[in-house]
């Protein structure tokens, strides 16, 4: 939470992470957050980390790729992992927390495949989605080839995306025919930014574009 929360009585807006263990990626996020509330560059908000108990088998979709599933030994777990947000997490933090309608989530590599699958079969559960360097290779670039099949059924309320990818080759290629997409579409309620990071590897993309992607989104600017 942030600083100010034990003495406001404000209701807050809550942005939710997989990859969210303290020995995953909530120290770095929350250090931001705090950075960018007090620089006064985005609202005050509450951060909600989930650790991981098996990563690769709760992030991703179902495949028929052979090769995808010897990544783990348990694989396609994603819409019960969505399950387990959507059902159980949101009232709890609802009920532990002063909280807004407002949601946002945040991931990165598989973390980001469970964004945009999110994005895509259930938008309705959150406002706002950042994805970097996403796994949208995963199942045959399935996303990709069902992306215009989704949006043909997408819901009317506004939505906002951001998504970057970095110079690996694997991720390049499906991330910027995903912006091409978005942009032949061109759902007027889908406000969305594309980030091609090619000086960025994998492993640097996330905290090099971090800043600029959570004050875009949640600023809701154009």
């Amino acid at each position: 939470t942030p600083p100010n929360y034990k003495n406001d009585k404000d209701s807050l807006a809550v942005m939710y992470m997989a990859d969210g263990g303290i020995k995953e990626d909530f120290p770095h996020i929350a250090n931001t957050l705090a950075k960018l509330i007090k620089e006064k560059k985005i609202k005050p908000l509450i951060l909600v980390g989930i650790e991981n108990t098996e990563r690769r088998r709760d992030l991703t979709g179902f495949t028929e790729i052979e090769k995808d599933k010897e990544i783990a030994a348990v694989v396609g777990g994603s819409e019960k992992f969505r399950a387990f947000i959507n059902d159980e997490l949101f009232p709890e933090i609802n009920k532990r927390y002063r909280t807004t309608n407002e949601k946002s989530i945040i991931g990165e590599s598989a973390s980001g495949l469970f964004v945009m699958e999110t994005f895509f079969l259930t938008p309705q559960m959150f406002d706002h989605y950042i994805a970097f360097d996403p796994s949208l290779w995963w199942n045959n670039h399935y996303l990709v080839r069902t992306a215009k099949e989704h949006l043909a059924n997408f819901p009317s309320t506004e939505k906002r995306i951001w998504f970057a990818g970095s110079s690996a080759e694997d991720i390049s290629e499906t991330v910027s025919k995903t912006a091409d997409i978005l942009q032949v579409e061109n759902l007027p309620n889908i406000k969305w930014k594309y980030s091609p990071e090619p000086k960025e590897k994998h492993k640097t993309i996330f905290r090099a574009t971090k800043e600029k992607a959570i004050i875009w989104t949640l600023n809701k600017t154009e």
